[in-house]
Order: structure tokens, then sequence, then C-alpha cells
């Protein structure tokens, strides 16, 4: 029975004992074989001799260490991590521990307590699994949109940003464009084209860009909402922003694949610039959808027409906001002083809110209850 509880190298002392007790291995042997010294093979011997093989087992073995914290000490250290450093790692908590309190318990053993009650998980306990997001079940039902930054032109051209619209349902590349970064008004041109070719969608996937997310929760201006998300409630398109990278795994595995595809595509044919990168990116989508975008669960095309003039389009798609007129008819305005012209309709806006209409040409609108004013 003493055998079952030996382990290996216990196993092989035995082993090797046993043959210098018969004479068949000599002491100097068994001494090289085990890394033990003559004297220690010898003393082993007699002991095997006098109480058997399960002498040969460590005479501390099931005993607890004389170097090992006492329980109390252990209870105490968790007691004191749990009241004032719960949310704390090992490594802080030991060294606080020791600064504050003068209890000095090495990172290791702190960690195995801090693990044994459940204050602390190990990093594969705290690793997360992202359930894939089923498609949507129709086209046009949910885009996905992203912003890529790359040199996308390699070293021929400056690196730039590409905006990639890709259908959540199909797979179906919507929408390519060169810009030179994510803005406002760069989504604007990119969302123009894609709504004269396609109709409005019912929803927008995005990230948290502050393009399309207002990061403070205490905003006082705009209802909350950036000037693109004002512009998608005014043409009835919802706009989702994912809590993760793989929440739109979709659009981010298409940007990786657009790295490789669409970087070599553009080197083939010799393209070092966005403008002619632009008027090329219509046959790589028209490419790439003909070979791998997928049948949706369901035929219909949820896409709206839009049914807009375009003016009123353009109304929509550029900056919107309220400035305060003072009492020189003037309002500030990105950083400069904007003054009205003086007529007998702004005489009487002093004190009151005009709104401006900022374009990506540089034009500026300001309008008082619709109507412009000089």
């Amino acid at each position: 029975m003493g055998l079952i509880a030996m382990s290996e190298r216990d196993l092989q002392r035995i082993e090797v004992l046993s043959k210098v007790a018969a004479e068949r291995m000599t002491m100097v042997s068994a001494a090289h074989v085990l890394d033990l010294s003559t004297r220690q093979v010898r003393r082993l011997l007699q002991r095997m001799g006098i109480g058997g093989a399960a002498s040969i087992r460590h005479k501390a073995i099931g005993r607890p260490s004389n170097n090992r914290i006492s329980d109390g000490v252990r209870d105490y250290a968790v007691t004191l991590v749990r009241e004032s450093y719960a949310d704390f790692g090992p490594t802080l908590a030991s060294e606080m521990l020791a600064e504050r309190d003068g209890l000095c318990v090495s990172r290791e053993t702190l960690r195995r307590w801090m693990i044994d009650a459940g204050i602390w998980l190990s990093r594969k306990q705290r690793r997360t699994f992202h359930q894939p997001r089923m498609r949507r079940e129709a086209y046009g039902e949910l885009v996905q949109i992203d912003g890529s930054d790359h040199r996308w032109f390699e070293d021929r051209g400056d690196p730039c940003s590409l905006l990639v619209f890709i259908d959540d349902a199909t797979g179906k590349l919507m929408q390519l464009r060169f810009v030179r970064s994510e803005s406002a008004f760069s989504y604007f041109e990119a969302l123009a084209l894609y709504l004269r070719e396609h109709g409005a969608p019912i929803a927008f996937y995005s990230d948290k860009h502050s393009v399309f997310r207002v990061a403070k929760k205490d905003a006082k201006g705009g209802q909350a909402m950036t000037q693109f998300g004002r512009a998608l409630c005014e043409l009835n398109i919802e706009i989702l922003c994912a809590n993760s990278s793989q929440a739109k795994g979709r659009v981010e595995r298409m940007n990786r694949t657009l790295q490789d595809r669409l970087v070599k595509a553009l080197r083939l044919a010799r393209i070092d610039n966005m403008r002619d990168g632009n008027a090329f990116l219509a046959s790589f989508m028209s490419r790439y959808n003909a070979r791998f975008s997928i049948v949706p669960a369901r035929s219909d095309d949820l896409h709206r027409p839009l049914n807009l003039a375009p003016d009123r389009l353009m109304e929509i798609l550029c900056k919107r906001e309220q400035r305060y007129v003072g009492t020189h008819l003037t309002f500030s305005f990105e950083r400069k002083r904007i003054m009205l012209e003086e007529t007998e309709v702004t005489r009487g806006l002093v004190g009151h809110y005009v709104e401006t209409y900022a374009y990506a040409d540089g034009r500026l609108d300001v309008r008082w209850k619709g109507y412009s004013l000089p």
C-alpha cells in the first residue's frame, strides 16, 4: 500500500537500491544514477533494510511545512483585502498590505488566497467570449459603416482613410470612398452617394467614433446628437453604436480583407492618389460583390426611395448649429466673430438664436425662422 503513494523518484530509488542489495550494481554506480553521494546511498540502504521500501519516502510527506503561514494570518489578510482592496490586483494588494497594514505577504501567495476566496479571477477565468451576431434577414435592413486608416497606395501616395459601407444581410459592399480623414463632412459626402444609388436603409451600425456618438453624457447642445446623427434622424434612418469591435465584426473583417485585396488591386492598376482611387472603386466593388456576396434569408429590399430635392438633401447633410446673437449683432463661429448686416429683421435678433448652415465647400448660411440673413 505504501508504494501506491510514492513518487516516481522514490520508486526509482527503491529499484536502484534493490539492485545494490542484490549485488547487481555497485554503490558508486547507484550514487551516479540517483545523483546522490555514496554516503547517502548507504544510509538509504540501511533504512530500507530496517523499515522496508516504505521507509524511503520523505519523512515530511503529509505534514504541513514548517514555513507554512498560519490560517489566522491568511484569514486576516483576506479580510483586509476584501474590505479595502477588493478591486486591486494581487501585486498592488500585497504592496498596500505591507505599506499600510504592516502585513508582508508575497504576491503569489496572496494571489492564491484571493483566488481561493473568490476575490480575484485568473486571466483564463476573466476571458470573455463574444457570441457571433446573426445576420439580418433582409437587404437594406442594416448597413455597417466604418473608416479604415491605412497606406492604401503603399509608398506611391499619402496615407488616407477608406469609408466602408457593407450590407449586413448579404455581405455586399455598398459604398467605398477614399477621404483624407474620418469627419462629419466626409461621411456626409459618402452618405449622399449611397442615398442616390441605393435609397435609405432602415439603420446604420457604427462604432462609437465622435462622428456618430456624443461622448459627453451632459452635452448641452444638439439634443445629445452628433451632426451625422441629426442628419440621419431627419432622413428617418436609425443609427446604432456597437459596444465593442467584435459586435461589428463583419465590417472589421472587411477592413482587413480590403487592406489585402484592394491594396494589391490598386498596385496592379498603378493608382497612387485618392481621385483615381475613387474612380477605380466602383469596378472593384462590382467584381468583389459578384464573387463574395450571399443571398439573404428574405428577398425583400428594405431600402426606401429618397423623395427629396437635391437642395433639401444638401441642407440636411451639412453642419447645423444654433448661435446666440449679441448686442452688436455678432455671434461666435469656429473661433471667429461673425457680424450680421443691420436690417429691420436683424435689429430684433439681439438676444435670440440664429441657425448656421456650414457646407463642405466652405459656404456659411445664417438663417432665422427659415430666412437667410445677410
